[in-house]
């Protein structure tokens, strides 16, 4: 019996959104809250301002991935239109389409030739989304599920930094709100590197540094513009 495989690259779609999510969740909302931290507002006021920068920044991500997949999946079903248009007007061009394919992959032409008129016979518009086009199950652009994806773990990620803004005193959070980010920013990038079966240590740091850039710009902008509310 056949061993079944599972591939990282089968759940690319789904992880690159949630980790975009998370990330942008962590991120953006510290560095909000060090900005207005820094302008020396009052406690009050930064709860106030991670909750509506939670809530506006997951619908924003959720809209964002909605927007741009359903243009990906507009543009796959218009490519499997035109290649469900062409099966049926040059039925004969895109065997030979499809046999050139095998053989620039290394199949003799003969054997290019069987293959592709047995795959045409089995289900021709399958097999040029998957050989032509490159278009499979795995790789299917699903607007909801990235949507929905991005907008629960941006809230997530969200979360962490307001979290401890709820938790510990003022005087603190100008510390503790980039330390606490910079070590949650480790752990996603670690965790999505892992899980994408790349380096967790490269991975870690990766996010850490664009996440510290991030943090320091906001604080300074907010310690210079700043004014007590």
């Amino acid at each position: 019996m056949p061993h079944p495989e599972t591939h990282k690259v089968q759940h690319i779609g789904l992880l690159r959104a949630a980790v975009l999510g998370a990330n942008d969740g962590i991120l953006s909302t510290a560095s909000l809250l060090l900005g207005v931290v820094a302008s020396g507002a009052s406690t009050q006021t930064i709860v106030l301002t991670g909750v509506a920068g939670l809530v506006a920044g997951a619908m924003s991500m959720a809209a964002g991935e909605y927007v741009s997949v359903s243009s990906q999946t507009d543009t796959e079903r218009a490519d499997l239109a035109i290649e469900r248009r062409e099966l049926t007007d040059r039925p004969e061009h895109e065997l030979a389409e499809l046999a050139g394919i095998y053989r620039k992959r290394g199949l003799d032409a003969e054997l290019a030739q069987q293959v592709a008129i047995q795959l045409t016979a089995h289900d021709a518009l399958a097999a040029h989304a998957r050989d032509e086009l490159g278009l499979t199950d795995e790789m299917q652009a699903r607007p909801v599920q990235a949507a929905l994806s991005s907008a629960l773990t941006f809230s997530v990620g969200a979360f962490l930094p307001l979290l401890i803004v709820l938790l510990f005193p003022a005087q603190l959070l100008l510390y503790l709100i980039p330390a606490s980010a910079l070590f949650f920013l480790m752990l996603l990038g670690g965790l999505a590197a892992y899980a994408g079966g790349a380096s967790i240590v490269k991975g870690a740091y990766r996010v850490a540094f664009w996440g510290a850039l991030a943090m320091g710009l906001t604080t300074v902008v907010g310690s210079l513009f700043g004014v007590s509310v």
